[in-house]
């Protein structure tokens, strides 16, 4: 999405859901930062990701989530395309 991130992804019991969302804003920050740092922008001092984060699990309802992440994918695309004309 061009302004937030939707995941599905499992996390073992063993890790806390703080530890593993951390890390994957870790690396992903600094993999952008060393890909499109050097660039036209300086990211040094600037957050790339918001301090918070939504999370909830699933049980029953998984395939019902996976859709609902399709169809925002889809519908973000479809207003893109409307913007254009605008």
């Amino acid at each position: 999405m061009q302004d937030h991130v939707h995941m599905m992804i499992r996390i073992p019991p063993k890790y806390a859901v703080s530890q593993v969302i951390g890390f994957i804003k870790g690396k992903s920050a600094i993999h952008l930062a060393r890909v499109y740092g050097e660039r036209k922008r300086n990211f040094v001092g600037q957050s790339f990701w918001a301090r918070g984060y939504f999370v909830s699990t699933v049980g029953r309802d998984k395939e019902m989530i996976r859709e609902y992440v399709r169809h925002q994918e889809e519908e973000d695309k479809r207003l893109d395309q409307l913007r254009l004309w605008q």
